[in-house]
């Protein structure tokens, strides 16, 4: 098995990769999505997340508040630690439990946005920067998403510098171009990835 950290920048691309690696034969862990389902209604996440920040963060249905609760968050780097401290455990101990069920043979890629900001990338055989240009990222978070431009700066500033991701890299895919390009790296990228999931 070969155990592979995926990251980049909010707005780089990184689902993009991801689903073209999941064509190729790549087993996915994506911590965002488990991230989401430990703190669903009826969770210990979720009760953890509520005694630390307060009912405001439900919605009327009894769900997670995710806008209310970033707007905490991402302005304040103290309260932002304390909720990575219940959220982080929960989605490393379901990422082992998936990653044990896929084959030996697998190469199994872990979708983790913030890989570079925890320090978590001697956890991987090797790691996987999906890299874009700050405009590049700025224009696809207030075009394809709908933030601010306000919101989106703040968002890209509560994450690792480019530089920083850069510097943890094994691989790096540049996404500042269409997709045929991306397209052809990441074949690229699969190749080298079976090659080493290979040779061991």
């Amino acid at each position: 098995m070969l155990k592979v950290g995926l990251t980049g920048g909010i707005g780089a691309g990184k689902s993009e990769v991801s689903r073209l690696l999941v064509g190729h034969g790549a087993v996915l862990i994506d911590a965002d999505r488990i991230a989401r389902e430990v703190v669903e209604p009826g969770t210990p996440g979720l009760a953890a997340v509520v005694a630390e920040f307060g009912p405001d963060i439900l919605t009327p249905e009894g769900t997670l508040d995710r806008p209310a609760l970033g707007s905490i968050v991402f302005a304040d780097p103290g309260r932002l630690a304390a909720l990575n401290a219940i959220v982080h455990p929960l989605v490393g101990a379901r990422s082992a439990e998936l990653e044990k069920a896929a084959g030996p043979d697998s190469v199994v890629v872990h979708d983790v946005p913030l890989l570079t900001e925890n320090g978590l990338a001697s956890l991987y055989d090797l790691v996987v920067v999906v890299d874009a240009a700050p405009r590049t990222q700025l224009d696809r978070l207030v075009r394809l998403r709908g933030m601010t431009e306000e919101d989106a700066r703040a968002r890209m500033a509560a994450q690792a510098t480019r530089e920083q991701r850069r510097a943890v890299a094994d691989l790096v895919i540049d996404n500042d171009g269409p997709v045929e390009e991306l397209e052809a790296q990441v074949r690229a990228v699969w190749a080298e990835l079976v090659r080493r999931a290979e040779t061991g």
